[in-house]
């Protein structure tokens, strides 16, 4: 394999490139122009809290980290870096999600670390350990290399311990950049500190006095009574932001990219950074995805299209592309923009050979592959997904995928399972797509007006034609049917639009040519004679 992110004939164009990872490693590339001091890697973290189910926003952190990782890489000519993907799993489990099971047991362990929590799936020692198999699972399957670090066990084993004590000691630091941001019934009972109360378990949100600092120790009402407890060794965790700052100082974190909805998060958690003797590490805000009413995307609510879905109906690189473009521009994230991200991603694939270098670098198909350390394929496809799609809607959600390589194989050369392994892949993503969500809502209507007269000439056109004949040919003659006055179109997007609904039972579709002549010449006639009909 080309090891791309270093290829010679891209590290100077990356010196100046404007896509979005090379302007964001360029901030690395001034506090680290050749590495960390010493031959330390260059640490770059994502953070998961494990609440809920992970979605495509929390894959996504860990893609355009990665992205932005290789990049510095290669202006730095290969500079060590590491990828901590870190989860805060101590966290206590505020309200029970709606897309799990078993919301009755759960809600007993309200305020109990994820960790202490019972799996609802039945799978897992705890919740959270469940929920982190999940996110481990994909980043596994897409070959990201990152290093999975749990918050319960850095907690438990004493590896913050002395970052605990620094906590202590800068308390009145931390309350002073803390207090000014919270209403007044917040600020009464805040605290840095969270301990985990020795009776109930449950990581507690009360006011904590700190008796001895070097030895870990504070003092807090549980139950009613005042007790001296340890800090360490998981005896607390931190408030988020708290805590947040002290992982970018305990572990040196040097990039780290976050929500616009934690960017005043980020300026506390910098305060914070500082009062403990660190820096914030540099990162990018991003904007949110969103659900299809322009909603933000849960958790918890479980709005948003899990990874899983995702790729039932399309690749995994298409996944990859659709969370590259435009990071600060919020995007809707559901069900229908998946085909568009399918051809998009493909388009762009078939663009890349061609492409200067600086292009190259401009082109997202660079970084989706980058990212996955693969070379970018040089096969194109023989067909657009978007026309796949509409192959199978017409041919039926009964039809097989044998049937649907029988009619590929008739138009298109040496096309098969065997030669176009990722044209197969794509095949069982259609069939899914469409029983899903195309076959439910297709509903042919009767032709109207002039469209009659129209698709009666479309038919005697194709009639005369070779069987063989090209997409671009047809093409010219569904124009020039289009624009003849006699048929009554106002344009040719209504003549399109026209048969989209009376052949093929959508408000919108594919190019006519292109899908005529992979559907068939007397396919398409047997299609307009239902119609007539």
């Amino acid at each position: 394999m080309t090891d791309l992110h270093l290829h010679p004939s891209l590290r100077e164009p990356a010196q100046t490139s404007k896509a979005w990872p090379f302007e964001e490693a360029r901030k690395l590339v001034k506090r680290y122009p050749e590495g960390k001091p010493g031959g330390e890697a260059v640490l770059f973290e994502t953070g998961y809290g494990p609440s809920g189910l992970p979605h495509i926003g929390t894959f996504n952190e860990v893609l355009r980290t990665t992205m932005v990782r290789r990049a510095y890489e290669a202006l730095t000519g290969g500079a060590p870096t590491r990828l901590v993907a870190f989860s805060d799993d101590m966290d206590g489990l505020r309200k029970v999600p709606d897309n799990v099971p078993q919301q009755d047991m759960l809600r007993e362990y309200l305020g109990k670390p994820l960790t202490a929590i019972p799996d609802p799936f039945g799978k897992y020692e705890s919740f959270a350990h469940h929920n982190n198999a999940m996110l481990r699972e994909f980043l596994d399957r897409f070959g990201f290399e990152y290093e999975f670090v749990s918050s319960t066990e850095q907690y438990k084993a004493g590896a913050f311990d002395d970052a605990l004590k620094n906590v202590l000691r800068h308390n009145q630091d931390i309350l002073d950049v803390m207090l000014p941001t919270l209403r007044a019934e917040r600020a009464a009972t805040y605290s840095p500190i969270l301990p985990v109360s020795p009776k109930s378990g449950i990581v507690l949100q009360v006011p904590v006095t700190v008796v001895d600092a070097d030895a870990g120790l504070v003092s807090f009402e549980d139950e009613g009574e005042t007790i001296t407890h340890s800090v360490l060794g998981g005896g607390a965790k931190l408030q988020w932001k708290v805590d947040w700052a002290m992982r970018w100082v305990a572990l040196g974190v040097d990039y780290e990219m976050y929500g616009k909805d934690l960017t005043d998060s980020g300026v506390q958690s910098g305060k914070i950074a500082k009062a403990l003797g660190g820096r914030k590490p540099e990162g990018l805000i991003y904007e949110m995805f969103l659900d299809e009413k322009g909603e933000k995307i849960s958790k918890s609510k479980g709005n948003g299209l899990s990874i899983e879905e995702w790729l039932r109906y399309g690749s995994e690189e298409s996944l990859a592309f659709f969370a590259f473009r435009e990071p600060k521009a919020a995007k809707q994230l559901h069900i229908g923009v998946v085909p568009k991200a399918v051809d998009e991603y493909l388009q762009m694939r078939g663009n890349y050979p061609a492409q200067e270098p600086d292009k190259k670098l401009g082109n997202p198909v660079h970084h989706v592959h980058v990212a996955r350390a693969q070379d970018v394929p040089a096969t194109e496809l023989p067909v657009t997904f978007g026309l796949l799609l509409n192959l199978v809607g017409v041919m039926g959600a009964d039809a097989s995928k044998e049937q649907i390589w029988r009619y590929l194989g008739q138009y298109v050369a040496g096309a098969d399972a065997a030669t176009y392994p990722e044209l197969d892949r794509l095949i069982d993503n259609a069939m899914a797509y469409n029983r899903d969500y195309v076959a439910p809502t297709l509903k042919r209507r009767k032709p109207m007006g002039g469209e009659g007269a129209a698709l009666r000439e479309l038919d005697d056109r194709l009639a005369a034609l070779a069987v063989d004949a090209s997409a671009d040919d047809i093409q010219n003659i569904v124009y020039e049917i289009g624009k003849n006055e006699a048929y009554g179109f106002e344009n040719l997007r209504d003549w399109f639009k026209a048969l989209y609904e009376t052949l093929l039972g959508s408000s919108a579709g594919p190019r006519m040519g292109s899908f005529i002549a992979l559907f068939g010449i007397d396919n398409t006639r047997r299609l307009i004679a239902e119609a007539l009909a």
